[in-house]
């Protein structure tokens, strides 16, 4: 085959190219009317309201595990023992230590104070009587200066001896009260401590998970545990910092999640977290469920449309129709300049620029 003709095949084979290109026509469509709905969407995790992490107050080793997975629980009711032995016995002799120093168990010692006293008294009495006596008298000339001296001597050790009595008692007394005072709250703080052992539910609701197995160790830093309300949950979403400010409380969401595909369920923003989170760049919100499936289970992934605004009767277009968010190509190869509202993932309400007999495309061919 020649060269000359060998180019004019090629250049045959173009022009049909070339033919069929600009044959084969753009798909074209109108402006719609219709609702439309802005939203914020977010990604959260089920949460069950007052759900909470356990943790013991002390070291140990479990014990007994006194409920199972599942099980409903009231407020303070025991859900793990831990191993006591050593506070029980530490306990109990606190008790005793408290008995020994109680004011009943010291009577003896306080009867014998307050008899030396009253002896004191009477005798300290009749020092003071004998004196009065001497002093009656020595006025009449009667008796010597010496035994007027050693009545007034006997009346003052009387007084000391009194005196000192009295004090005895009162020290006595006062120690007593101390000690007792004492021992029991040594005791009080031992009962407390012991009760530390006992892992106890701080909610009504229903125990999701025990992390612990008998004869495991405890410490104060690993939760044993996670117990949260049965029946009523939220989601605890993640916003982007670039959306927070277009929520408030009271919108609407419509939540789904992985375990109920093709399901929606409603929920209402209850609680804007005010600070965001510096890795993330997101804020926690809080999304209570005002319908959720019959079986629900904390910590299951989910994802949520946030409500904004709802339009309706908007004039709208596919998103990807518009061009750099403010352009759109009629087919007549005009490119229009147009407001834009309201979007969503689809679609793009247009306020100006077109109306709906204008036929728009994709792009300029």
């Amino acid at each position: 085959m020649s060269k000359s003709l060998k180019q004019n095949n090629f250049l045959f084979i173009l022009g049909i190219l070339v033919l069929c290109a600009c044959g084969k026509k753009q798909e074209t469509i109108h402006p719609i009317v219709e609702n439309i709905t802005s939203s914020v969407y977010a990604s959260g995790t089920v949460k069950s309201v007052g759900q909470y992490e356990v943790f013991s107050k002390v070291n140990g080793l479990v014990e007994k595990i006194l409920v199972s997975e599942g099980a409903e629980v009231k407020k303070g009711q025991a859900i793990i023992a831990l191993s006591n032995k050593t506070q029980t016995l530490n306990f109990e002799n606190a008790k005793l230590l408290a008995s020994y120093s109680s004011a009943e168990s010291n009577q003896e010692k306080l009867n014998q104070a307050q008899n030396e006293l009253e002896i004191a008294k009477l005798k300290m009495e009749n020092d003071a009587s004998l004196l009065e006596r001497q002093k009656k008298l020595w006025e009449n000339q009667i008796g010597t200066k010496n035994d007027l001296d050693q009545r007034e001597l006997a009346y003052k050790n009387s007084i000391t001896q009194f005196n000192g009595s009295k004090l005895k008692l009162n020290d006595l007394q006062k120690q007593i009260n101390f000690q007792s005072k004492q021992t029991n709250k040594t005791a009080a703080i031992s009962s407390t401590t012991l009760n530390d052992f006992i892992i106890s539910s701080e909610i009504n609701g229903k125990v999701f998970s025990i992390n612990k197995e008998v004869g495991e160790m405890v410490t104060t830093q690993m939760p044993v545990a996670i117990i949260g309300d049965a029946k009523t949950f939220y989601i605890e979403l993640q916003v982007d910092e670039y959306d927070i400010a277009k929520l408030k409380k009271g919108q609407k969401a419509m939540i789904s999640m992985d375990s109920y595909k093709g399901k929606a369920y409603e929920a209402i923003i209850d609680k804007i977290y005010p600070i965001m989170n510096a890795k993330s760049k997101s804020f926690k919100v809080n999304a209570i469920l005002t319908t959720q499936p019959e079986n629900l289970f904390p910590n299951l992934s989910a994802q949520a449309n946030i409500i904004i605004e709802i339009k309706e009767k908007a004039m709208t277009i596919p998103r990807a129709y518009l061009i750099d968010n403010e352009y759109v190509y009629l087919a007549n190869k005009e490119k229009r300049k147009v407001k834009v509202g309201l979007m969503d993932y689809e679609k793009v309400e247009i306020i100006s620029g077109i109306n709906n007999s204008d036929e728009l495309v994709k792009s300029m061919q």
